[in-house]
């Protein structure tokens, strides 16, 4: 679906009058590869934080308004203690996955003509372990990479734990 969205014929160049293939370009992989990121994890960030929100209290939300709070107030003292602990979990597990992008959607993305700007950590162990038949140096990598999460994991939590009254994961 994207290829068909960013392709020549796609509705992108039709709206710049362009005839440009973007999935070739190595300078724009980043930015896809970004934007479709946001646009796949908008509907289930809403989710999120909109079940998260039906927690704060009507009545609270309520005496701020009789209170005279203005919105930015009513978001710091009302909204934002309803949500902040999904905040907190949602930080620490997208901090765990900083090191292990995913693969499926660069391996997709990926061309010869922008290899050298879609080249992810787990696109070079499935290239050097499977179609290279280095299994030993791929499993070093893929094991150092978990160690990476792991650790990253620990300190985001450590990190949210003195910034949340001690609560973590």
């Amino acid at each position: 679906m994207l290829f068909i969205f960013l392709s020549v014929n796609g509705p992108v160049n039709k709206a710049l009058g362009t005839s440009i293939n973007f999935m070739t370009m190595p300078s724009a992989f980043r930015t896809i590869y970004i934007a479709s990121g946001i646009w796949q994890g908008a509907g289930w960030a809403s989710i999120l934080y909109t079940g998260s929100l039906s927690n704060a209290s009507p009545e609270l939300k309520e005496a701020a308004l009789m209170d005279g709070a203005n919105l930015l107030q009513q978001i710091r003292y009302v909204e934002w203690p309803a949500i902040k602990d999904m905040a907190a979990i949602q930080f620490i597990l997208s901090a765990g996955n900083l090191m292990s992008i995913g693969f499926e959607k660069a391996y997709a993305l990926q061309t010869d003509l922008n290899l050298n700007a879609s080249e992810i950590i787990a696109t070079y162990v499935y290239k050097k372990g499977l179609l290279d038949g280095d299994y030993s140096f791929s499993t070093a990598v893929g094991l150092f990479n978990t160690i990476i999460n792991l650790i990253l994991v620990v300190l985001v939590n450590q990190i949210v734990k003195k910034m949340n009254d001690g609560k973590g994961l």
